[in-house]
């Protein structure tokens, strides 16, 4: 018999997204006023408290997503606490920015309100840390809204960073989580009114999701992201394993690393043999059909059991033995497209091969590559040429970089990207940002502009010129 006076959850979940929303709104008027100095006292005691959990979220990642390597996990959460806390604590985002005596111009940085955070299955715990972290920074509440299937960890991530937070100072219910990362309830949150921006990572549905909420909004496309390895290489075996390390890093579950590997003839079978070398197994046409039927569903969705398990894994799943020491597994391809599924982003440690005769034909792959789900997101290059280099710049990525991991590279430590866990797509793929997400992203910029011309100069021939 069923008992209609138990609550339903979905409206439970709608409720607390009402709430939490509202708990926010106020705590951010209380924020509001906060010394660029009072933010930043706030965001290190944030960034120390997830530092020192970064081993136990880690631990609850994997547990509860069943995705990607535990070390990888610690380093993702450390990226956050560490590397991004240092990179923000040098900005200046409340209060006078900058002042330009010349122009007459003074910049002033305000806070947006409350902002809600979409979070991610695959880096639940980091991008939960790194998201909070830019949010206080920059003077905002936020509420963070995970996928079901990450919820208690990010639950447990926002507590750590909260309590900390508090201590140092913040209002209590500045940052929040969403208990049951249910869809009605991240809808709710979103579209919510003392919602100010929504910031966006996760699947496409959620992207398509966030910007139809009505509210501003800060989202990234997916990425397929291809590198090109140039004759000009200055060390093949170095360039394979910076690709093999940067795909099998966490099991393959970031977005900005490779995907497809574009080689130059001349050097193409080195190039295999490096990858051998250094873990890659490539599959015969056969394997490579039975793995893109364990890794798609219909209609080219990744098929979320598959998603961030290991290389030896996924092979064994197919039928296949390879060696212990195996990280990625390696498909030679013709083309591009659905027809082809192993050509689409994967999240896991899969990559595609491609042999091209020369710049043009590797400068029409890439381009392939990027129109097939990673149009705007990054384009990896390994050579000394720089007229290989300014060649490729042409192609629609938001980061192209040169001679490092594109996953190092794009989030901004191997490379001058600014440090950030959040990488912009661009309108190529719908979003309004191109650049790697700072909390300069999440302020209002007031500008106090004195006369510094004769108005009345409006009327001359001249107009002052």
């Amino acid at each position: 018999m069923t008992d209609f006076n138990l609550p339903d959850p979905e409206l439970v979940a709608i409720g607390e997204a009402r709430t939490k929303a509202q708990l926010a709104r106020q705590a951010f008027e209380a924020f509001l006023g906060v010394t660029q100095e009072q933010a930043d006292r706030i965001v290190d005691a944030m960034g120390q408290a997830a530092e020192a959990a970064a081993a136990e979220l880690a631990r609850l990642a994997v547990d509860e997503t069943g995705y990607g390597v535990y070390e990888h996990k610690i380093l993702k959460n450390l990226f956050n606490a560490k590397f991004c806390a240092h990179a923000m604590k040098k900005m200046r985002t409340l209060g006078v920015l900058w002042t330009d005596e010349v122009a007459r111009v003074t910049a002033i940085g305000a806070p947006m309100g409350v902002i809600a955070a979409i979070i991610p299955v695959t880096n639940p715990t980091s991008t939960t840390i790194f998201k909070c972290l830019a949010a206080v920074k920059s003077g905002n509440a936020i509420v963070c809204a995970p996928h079901p299937r990450a919820a208690k960890c990010c639950v447990r991530t926002v507590e750590i960073m909260a309590e900390a937070a508090e201590r140092a100072g913040a209002p209590i219910g500045l940052l929040q989580c969403l208990s049951s990362g249910q869809l009605p309830a991240t809808r709710e949150l979103m579209a919510h009114r003392d919602t100010a921006l929504v910031m966006a990572t996760g699947g496409a549905a959620m992207v398509r999701a966030a910007y139809s909420s009505g509210k501003p909004t800060l989202a990234v496309g997916a990425g397929n992201v291809p590198v090109y390895i140039h004759r000009s290489v200055a060390d093949l075996s170095e360039a394979a394993l910076m690709v093999v390390t940067s795909k099998s890093f966490d099991n393959g579950t970031a977005c900005v690393a490779e995907q497809s590997v574009v080689l130059d003839e001349p050097i193409a079978d080195a190039a295999v043999k490096a990858f051998e070398q250094h873990g890659t197994v490539f599959l015969d046409a056969e394997q490579q059909r039975r793995l893109a039927g364990l890794l798609f569903m219909g209609r080219g969705a990744l098929h979320p059991e598959a998603v961030g398990q290991t290389a030896i894994e996924l092979a064994r799943r197919i039928g296949m033995t390879v060696p212990p020491g195996t990280k990625v597994l390696g498909a030679a391809l013709d083309d591009v497209g659905p027809q082809t599924p192993l050509s689409a982003e994967i999240l896991g440690p899969v990559l595609s091969f491609y042999r091209t005769r020369d710049l043009a034909a590797a400068h029409q792959r890439c381009s392939e590559v990027l129109a097939f789900g990673g149009e705007g997101h990054t384009l990896g290059l390994h050579g000394q040429d720089a007229e290989m280099v300014a060649r490729m710049s042409d192609l629609p990525a938001s980061r192209i970089v040169v001679n490092t991991p594109s996953l190092l590279g794009g989030m901004g430590f191997s490379a001058g990207t600014d440090p950030s866990f959040m990488l912009g797509t661009g309108t190529w793929s719908g979003s309004i940002v191109s650049d790697n997400v700072t909390p300069m992203h999440l302020i209002n910029i007031k500008r106090v502009a004195h006369q510094n011309r004769p108005w009345r100069d409006i009327y001359l021939p001249t107009m002052g010129l």
